[in-house]
């Protein structure tokens, strides 16, 4: 069994799109679009952990990690939903689990109510959630800037693109021995590829956050709908999604299994030894 995870280049919709590999060519796929403001690295640990019976594939957004960041790119979460759509087809993915974490969340959901056929499930660990009422308190640092006009409101969400803020990210609101688990690579290291273009992009994309709100009933429509079995695993200590985040979901998908670990925001850091052995076995249901 090889477990090595493979690194590739594509071209998907025109964009040079770095993206990474592991498992058996054949074998049941698990898409990994990952979250802000990191890059396929995030899965860099998990990747070889299933790669004996699944192939997972994560590739770099446009404008993350190293991934291109073309000027005449959508940098919305529509726009990354059509260009994850767009890779799903390159790479002839025809069904898979999705994984959903961050603002891969919004991006994936879209990916799913395109084509739901193709959707086998879906891993939700703090994903961005569709509830308006479970929102954690950190949300309303952004929201408070919502009622300025368009251009103000980017303006604002650019200065929020700093190396303090993609540090603070990272960290939230994990307590201190479980910060110390979480590699100062995350922030640097995706700081260091940012660029004049993906801080506009990054900003483009924050302000974008107003607009998915109103895209959340959708979302719960899907959910309730269509009903993909789901395993949500959660980490409470997060400012953005706590406890009440996890348990929103629930709403719409009451079979789902609902793991809450102790961690926060980025378990594939802190707890991915209890994490694998619940995604296997969700896996192997399925």
């Amino acid at each position: 069994m090889d477990a090595r995870t493979r690194h590739h280049r594509a071209k998907i919709a025109g964009v040079d799109t770095f993206y990474r590999e592991a498992g058996p060519p054949g074998a049941p796929v698990v898409l990994l679009p990952h979250g802000y403001p990191c890059s396929s690295f995030e899965f860099r640990n998990l990747l070889p952990r299933l790669a004996d019976r699944w192939r997972l594939v994560a590739p770099d957004l446009p404008g993350f990690g190293y991934s291109d960041t073309p000027e005449n790119f959508v940098f919305t979460f529509d726009g990354y939903a059509a260009w994850l759509d767009a890779f799903v087809e390159t790479l002839a993915l025809e069904r898979f689990v999705l994984y959903l974490h961050d603002f891969g969340s919004p991006i994936g959901a879209r990916l799913a109510i395109m084509r739901p056929e193709r959707i086998v499930g879906q891993i939700i660990q703090n994903g961005d959630i569709p509830y308006e009422d479970a929102l954690g308190p950190k949300y309303a640092d952004i929201e408070k800037f919502w009622s300025l006009p368009e251009d103000q409101l980017r303006a604002e969400m650019r200065k929020a693109v700093t190396e303090e803020n993609f540090r603070e990210e990272f960290l939230n609101d994990v307590r201190p021995e479980l910060s110390a688990l979480i590699p100062p690579d995350l922030w640097q290291l995706h700081w260091s590829l940012m660029t004049e273009r993906r801080k506009d992009a990054a900003a483009r994309l924050l302000s974008d956050l107003k607009a998915n709100r109103r895209w959340f009933p959708a979302h719960r429509s899907y959910l309730r709908t269509h009903q993909p079995p789901t395993l949500i695993l959660w980490g409470p200590q997060d400012h953005y999604m706590p406890e009440t985040s996890a348990r929103a979901y629930l709403r719409d998908l009451p079979d789902a299994e609902l793991h809450l670990l102790d961690g926060g925001h980025w378990l594939l850091e802190t707890n991915l030894d209890e994490v694998v052995p619940l995604i296997r076995s969700f896996l192997e249901r399925l």
